[in-house]
């Protein structure tokens, strides 16, 4: 597997599937759990730097791993080619507040996240309203390594 020193790979092959993706995080026991989720790639909030972004509902179990444990593989697939992102997550939330990120950054935020994994929506209002209901999180993955399949990295060159 060819390791890749960009993002560009992975951020390309979300845009083919509606950015759906696999995110795996540690069970306590050392299992890991697997879900379906999009997912985007955008800069940090708060540092810049490139990071795949996602929202969870409140109480999910991912949310709970990633607390305990904030080590995360995150893989986005179209057709036969494939791209992974191994790293380090933050969570910032209601249940998971930031000092730096006040409710109207994380609304902010949160919709930032969802244009970045290809969302539009006709009605913000109505949006903030059921992020905050349920009580939705920001995911954001630090790539600390990113790696591909020989076929999509020829396709991304």
């Amino acid at each position: 597997m060819p390791l890749v020193t960009d993002i560009s790979a992975f951020a390309e092959l979300l845009s083919r599937d509606h950015g759906l993706c696999v995110v795996s995080t540690l069970r306590r026991d050392g299992s890991i759990q697997a879900s379906v989720v999009n997912a985007g790639v955008m800069p940090h909030p708060l540092t810049g730097e490139q990071v795949v972004a996602l929202v969870a509902v409140g109480g999910a179990r991912k949310l709970h791993h990633l607390r305990a444990d904030p080590r995360a593989t995150i893989v986005a697939r179209a057709g036969w080619q494939w791209a992974a992102v191994e790293g380090n997550a933050e969570i910032i939330g209601p249940d998971d507040p930031h000092p730096d990120v006040d409710s109207q950054r994380l609304r902010a935020l949160l919709r930032d996240i969802f244009r970045a994994a290809g969302g539009t929506h006709d009605d913000w209002d109505t949006y903030d309203r059921v992020m905050a209901e349920e009580r939705r999180a920001a995911v954001l993955l630090v790539p600390r390594r990113i790696y591909t399949n020989p076929e999509t990295r020829q396709g991304a060159q």
